[in-house]
C-alpha cells in the first residue's frame, strides 16, 4: 500500500477547477456585465442577421485536443455566438411561439448549473424547489392539490407524457408487460385538424401509429367541430375501435384557435375518453385577469401540457404536464432497479422523480421558473399574457384598416395571420409575393415573422408572445410590409419570382 500510495503521489492529479480562481472571477464578472448589456440593448440590435463564411467556417474547426486560456473562449463566443441568436429575445421576434426569456431566469439556470444536482430525485432542496414549480402550476391551472405531474424538456414531451398515461389507462391491459400489440381493439384518439405535429410523434412513439390519431375538421374559428367529433367516434365503435382520448387545443400554432374545452370535457365524461389539452400555447391565460374565460374547462382534464419557457419567459427548456389522477402517472413510469432504491434516511430517503417521466437524469428546470415568480409575482406575468393578446388585436386592427393588406384567419388570442395583397395575383404568385416579404424583414434585420397556410391560403404569420414587444413594434411591422410589399411588386418579376 506503501509504494501504490507513493506512486499516486509522484503523478499529478488532475481536476477541471482552476489552479487560481482570481482569472476566472474577473472574467466571470466581465461576462454578466457583457451579459446585461445584451439584453439591456436587445432593440438596438437586428433582430436576425446570416452569419458570414469565416463565421461558419469557426463552426467546422477540428476536435480540441489541448488547453486553451479561457479568456480566448469567451471572445469566441462573443463574437461568433452571441452576436448570431435566432432573435427571439428581439422585442420583433415573432416567428414562432417561443417565449423572450428573462435575466432572472438566465441567473437560475446559472446557479442551477452550479449546484449541479440531478433532479432524477432524492433528498435535497432542488428536488422538493421543482415539486414546488408542479404545486404552483397546479394552482394556476386550477388542478386539484392531489394531481401529479413533472417537469420535462418542452411541450413536446410533455403531450406525450400526458398521452402515455392516457393510452396506458384505456388500453384494457397491462401495457408495460404486455406491449400495444396485446391490445384487443385498436385505441383511437381524437384531436382537431389544426393540432400540433407532435401529436403524431407521440401516436408513433407510442406504437400506436399516425393512423390512430383522427383528425377531426375544425369550425369558422378553427376550433374542433363537435358534431363531426361525435359523428367519428360513433363510427369508430361501430367499426370495432376502441375511443380512448380526446386531445383538445388551447390554443392552435396556426392561429391561436381554442377548443371549446367546456364541451369537451363533457363530452369526453359522456364518451368514456380520456380528456387531453394541449395547453403548450395558451394554458397560462387561466391566469390572465382580462382573458380567462377563454381557457374554461381546462381544470377538468386528466391531463394537461404546458410550456413555462413561453408565456412565463423562462430560458429554455421548461415545459410540464399534469395529470390529474397521481396513482396512473406513476404507475405509468415507475421503475425500481436496485440501485435507487429508497431508504428512510439519507440522500435517497425522498421519492424519485424519474417515475414520473422518461427521464432517469434530469436537469434542474424548476430554478428559473421559481425565482422569475417570486421576482414579479404571478399577477404581473397575467397582466402581460393579456397585454401580448391586446396587442395582437392592435395588428388585426391596422390591417384591417390598410387596403393593401387582409386577414387570413380570425384573431382570437395572439397570433394573426395576414398577407399583403396585390391585384390580378393568383395564389401562387401572392404566396411567392409574401415569402419575399417575410424573408427581407427577416434579412435586414427588421421583424421575424414566419409563414403558413390557413384553409387553403398562404400567409404571413405573426405570434405576439413576447414582454418586450411595444405597438410601435407592430405599427413599424405594418409599414415595413407595405413598403416591401410594394417595392417586390414594382420591381421586375425576373428578381422577385412573383
Amino acid at each position: 500500500m506503501g509504494a501504490l500510495r507513493k506512486a499516486l503521489n509522484a503523478a499529478a492529479e488532475e481536476t477541471l477547477d482552476p489552479d487560481d480562481w482570481t482569472d476566472v472571477q474577473a472574467l466571470s464578472h466581465q461576462i454578466v456585465d457583457d451579459a446585461i448589456g445584451y439584453l439591456r440593448d436587445v432593440r438596438d440590435r437586428r433582430v436576425w442577421q446570416d452569419m458570414p463564411a469565416d463565421v461558419r467556417a469557426f463552426f467546422a474547426a477540428p476536435l480540441p485536443r489541448l488547453p486553451a486560456p479561457l479568456a480566448e473562449i469567451y471572445r469566441e463566443v462573443a463574437e461568433n455566438v452571441m452576436a448570431y441568436p435566432m432573435g427571439n429575445v428581439h422585442p420583433r421576434f415573432w416567428s414562432w411561439y417561443m417565449g423572450s426569456s428573462n435575466f432572472t431566469g438566465a441567473l437560475g439556470d446559472f446557479l442551477a448549473a452550479i449546484q449541479g444536482s440531478n433532479l432524477g430525485g432524492g433528498n435535497h432542496a432542488a428536488a422538493l424547489l421543482d415539486q414546488q414549480v408542479v404545486n404552483w402550476c397546479k394552482e394556476m391551472m386550477g388542478f386539484p392539490a392531489s394531481a401529479s405531474g413533472t417537469l420535462v424538456s418542452g411541450g413536446s414531451m410533455a403531450n406525450i407524457i400526458g398521452l402515455t398515461v392516457a393510452r396506458n389507462v384505456k388500453a384494457g391491459i397491462d401495457v408495460r408487460e404486455h406491449g400495444v400489440a396485446a391490445i384487443e381493439k385498436p385505441l383511437c384518439f381524437y384531436g382537431s385538424d389544426q393540432i400540433h405535429s407532435c401529436h403524431r410523434k407521440a401516436m408513433e412513439a407510442l406504437g400506436l401509429g399516425n393512423r390512430a390519431l383522427r383528425r377531426i375538421a375544425t369550425d369558422a374559428e378553427l376550433r374542433i367541430d363537435l358534431g363531426a367529433l361525435r359523428a367519428a367516434i360513433a363510427q369508430d365503435r361501430a367499426a370495432g375501435f376502441h375511443p380512448a382520448c380526446v386531445i383538445g387545443t388551447a390554443g392552435t400554432v396556426n392561429t391561436g384557435a381554442i377548443d371549446d374545452l367546456q364541451a369537451l370535457a363533457r363530452l369526453a365524461d359522456e364518451e368514456d375518453l380520456w380528456f387531453h389539452v394541449d395547453g403548450c400555447i395558451g394554458a397560462f391565460i387561466s391566469i390572465a385577469p382580462a382573458n380567462a374565460y377563454r381557457v374554461a374547462g381546462l381544470e377538468r382534464a386528466d391531463s394537461v401540457a404546458l410550456d413555462p419557457h413561453k408565456w412565463l419567459h423562462a430560458p429554455f427548456e421548461a415545459g410540464c404536464v399534469l395529470i390529474r389522477d397521481a396513482s396512473a402517472h406513476r404507475g405509468a413510469f415507475a421503475v425500481t432497479p436496485e440501485y435507487l432504491e429508497n431508504t428512510l434516511r439519507g440522500v435517497a430517503s425522498a421519492p424519485w422523480l424519474y417515475d414520473y417521466g422518461l427521464q432517469t437524469t434530469r436537469g434542474f428546470r424548476a430554478l428559473k421558473v421559481w425565482m422569475a415568480l417570486k421576482e414579479h409575482g404571478i399577477e404581473k406575468f397575467g397582466r402581460l399574457i393579456d397585454q401580448n393578446i391586446a396587442q395582437g388585436h392592435y395588428l388585426s386592427t391596422m390591417i384591417e384598416a390598410e387596403p393593401l393588406l387582409e386577414l387570413v384567419a380570425p384573431t382570437n388570442i395572439n397570433i394573426v395571420c395576414y398577407r399583403y395583397r396585390a391585384d390580378g395575383m393568383n395564389g401562387d404568385e401572392l404566396k411567392a409575393l409574401n415569402t419575399e416579404i417575410m424573408l427581407r424583414l427577416q434579412e435586414d434585420g427588421i421583424a421575424a415573422v414566419s409563414d403558413t397556410t390557413v384553409q387553403g391560403k398562404h400567409c404571413l404569420r405573426v405570434a405576439v408572445n413576447n414582454h418586450r414587444t411595444r405597438r410601435d413594434d407592430l405599427e413599424l411591422l405594418i409599414r415595413e410590409t407595405i413598403r416591401l410589399g410594394k417595392e417586390i411588386v414594382n420591381a421586375s418579376p425576373a428578381k422577385t419570382g412573383c
